[in-house]
């Protein structure tokens, strides 16, 4: 069964709350479909956050969990099992937001102000009326270096900015790890200045969103807010015992999240006594009043044989195992490379990830408890120059390395993002920067290179026949790529200047979900039919990074990991979930 026709009935009898039956009106009297109506607790749970404001290591916490759901035709959307007290907030595309605590009345929306309206809008749309002087490449390698961790064009990035607050801007960022070239910086910031003026005048030129669509009212979100508005919740992974684990970039937390309950309990990375903040990468964010990033947690996977969880630590030289059961820690170290990534196990049960900075993919042997490195070429004698310096480099005091300038082709760092296993073993591996992917079989122990002829391919997937699914980042794309037929078919997104980081995909049901990080949005491609559908997020400025896929039901997760987390709305990361309804029951609403 298709992921948004699943509907199934729970008697109302059998529910512990009372239930809520909410229509919602325009002014006009007319009910509104695709109304986004969400309910969260009015009371604050009391949490332990005695360790610098966060949970201390395996204390658990509740979670006040906030659920979803959107009118039907009718303008009627219920709720069953309803806690007492709560707080409702309707939202739709238009109209200005109510909230209210009764659900007894029917609720009326009065349409926005044009200036409300506009403001209102997602930051792709604004972002696609950026033009940066007809200069179409430029804004490509703006969007390749300055969309990865934060929205553009969003109420935070419009606002005015002299050009010299742009080149800080520019310079801070670089220094987070962006590869803004030296040579665009001036150009780009005249622009900036430049063209979000002109569209703060001219608001009328921005055009209006994707309009919502009837398939939402098949579908339930519900959130989870954990960490704070300094946390990046990065990657996470769903696991067969039911629980969720995400990853706090930041603070070395891993947030093991009970979905049935909302309760979720914290574990700490361990690192090394003499590990500095920051790692071997050094400090990058002093300007962050608190920061606890030893390890950097980055990208999970399981262990089919055993449940383990492997963790990349992005700014050490290691790979971390993590027992669910033991709740035990243990610490790889690996003898060469840098800025371990995303990562995956295959069926022999084997650990490979990418390793973005040393330009390889390595593979950890269970087994023989030992790692095999598979070295990706360089583009030019200049770059394996480099690449081949990094050991001589990362020696170095982190406060007195040197850096180069980045220039346009991003040289000396091609990059190595994501990577999937295909059923026959074949692993495969993006380059962000180079555009290129690498095959490699580690059976003849040969790695090769194939030309990518997009954009910014940044993660990838493999489905149920050995097909690998791309997201061209800056060309706004999902992309296949067929091995058998040695040939690139790309989808334009459903949705306007869209900047994909991530996608995952449903092998059951045939479907691929593509991140909408700049426009509060989640995307289906059903690879069958070749339709898109659009799931609007709950939340302004939210950032997604990850997805994971429930067999059982073909739900969906992914989290809220903009960053810096304070500009999205409601300044809290959250894990999400979208999920067939459960409940769809006609009752009576009581009081």
């Amino acid at each position: 069964m298709r992921f948004c026709s699943l509907v199934f009935i729970f008697l109302a009898a059998a529910s512990s709350g009372h239930a809520a039956t909410i229509t919602v009106r325009n002014e006009s009297g007319n009910a509104l479909a695709q109304v986004m109506v969400s309910r969260s607790p009015v009371e604050k749970i009391a949490l332990d956050l005695s360790d610098d404001g966060y949970p201390p290591n395996a204390v658990s916490n509740q979670a006040a969990t906030t659920v979803t759901r959107f009118t039907d035709t009718e303008g009627v959307v219920r709720f069953n099992d309803v806690p007492e007290p709560v707080v409702y907030r309707a939202r739709a595309q238009g109209y200005v937001d109510v909230t209210f605590t009764r659900a007894d009345d029917d609720v009326v929306l009065k349409k926005m102000t044009d200036d409300q309206l506009v403001a209102s809008y997602p930051s792709n749309v604004w972002l696609s009326q950026m033009t940066f002087g007809g200069d179409l490449e430029l804004k490509k390698r703006f969007e390749l270096n300055c969309a990865f961790c934060h929205q553009q064009a969003s109420l935070f990035m419009r606002n005015e900015r002299t050009v010299e607050q742009w080149l800080g801007v520019f310079e801070r960022m670089n220094g987070y790890g962006a590869r803004l070239p030296v040579d665009d910086q001036e150009k780009i910031a005249e622009l900036l200045q430049e063209e979000y003026r002109s569209l703060r005048e001219h608001p009328q030129e921005v055009p209006p969103p994707r309009q919502w669509e009837t398939h939402l009212a098949d579908i339930e979100m519900t959130e989870w807010p954990i960490g704070d508005g300094f946390s990046q919740m990065h990657d996470f992974l769903l696991h067969p015992n039911g629980n969720v684990y995400v990853g706090d970039n930041l603070f070395d937390r891993i947030y093991e999240v009970n979905p049935d309950t909302g309760q979720y309990t914290v574990y700490k990375v361990p690192h090394p006594e003499d590990a500095r903040v920051g790692g071997i990468l050094g400090n990058r964010f002093t300007v962050f009043p608190k920061m606890n990033n030893y390890m950097g947690v980055h990208s999970f996977a399981y262990s089919r044989k055993d449940g383990h969880i492997f963790v990349t630590p992005s700014m050490q030289q290691a790979l971390v195992e993590f027992d669910p059961d033991t709740k035990e820690f243990s610490t790889h170290w690996m003898p060469e490379g840098f800025y371990p990534h995303t990562i995956r196990i295959d069926d022999k049960d084997r650990v490979w990830f990418t390793l973005a900075v040393s330009s390889q993919v390595v593979m950890f042997d269970r087994s023989e408890k030992e790692f095999h490195f598979y070295d990706l070429p360089g583009r030019s004698f200049k770059e394996r120059f480099i690449i081949n310096s990094l050991p001589m480099i990362f020696w170095m005091d982190p406060e007195n390395r040197p850096i180069p300038d980045p220039d346009r082709k991003g040289t000396g760092l091609p990059m190595p993002y994501g990577i999937d296993i295909a059923s026959d073993g074949i692993v495969w591996a993006t380059r962000l920067y180079a555009n290129d992917i690498a095959r490699i079989d580690p059976e003849k122990n040969e790695v090769t290179m194939i030309d990518f002829p997009y954009q910014g391919p940044r993660r990838l997937r493999v489905d149920a026949d050995d097909n690998v699914w791309i997201v061209a980042f800056q060309d706004s794309l999902l992309v296949k790529y067929e091995p058998d037929r040695r040939q690139f078919t790309a989808y334009e997104l459903p949705v306007i200047n869209e900047i994909p980081y991530s996608l995952n995909v449903d092998k059951k049901r045939g479907r691929v979900w593509v991140t909408g990080n700049q426009s509060d949005t989640l995307l289906s491609f059903d690879i069958a039919t070749e339709n898109w559908k659009v799931y609007p997020l709950p939340r302004q400025r939210f950032f997604t990074r990850d997805i994971e896929i429930a067999e059982s039901d073909g739900a969906v997760y992914t989290t809220n990991s903009h960053f810096p987390t304070w500009q999205s709305e409601g300044g809290q990361p959250t894990l999400l979930r979208i999920a067939p309804i459960e409940v769809e029951v006609p009752v009576e609403t009581e009081h």
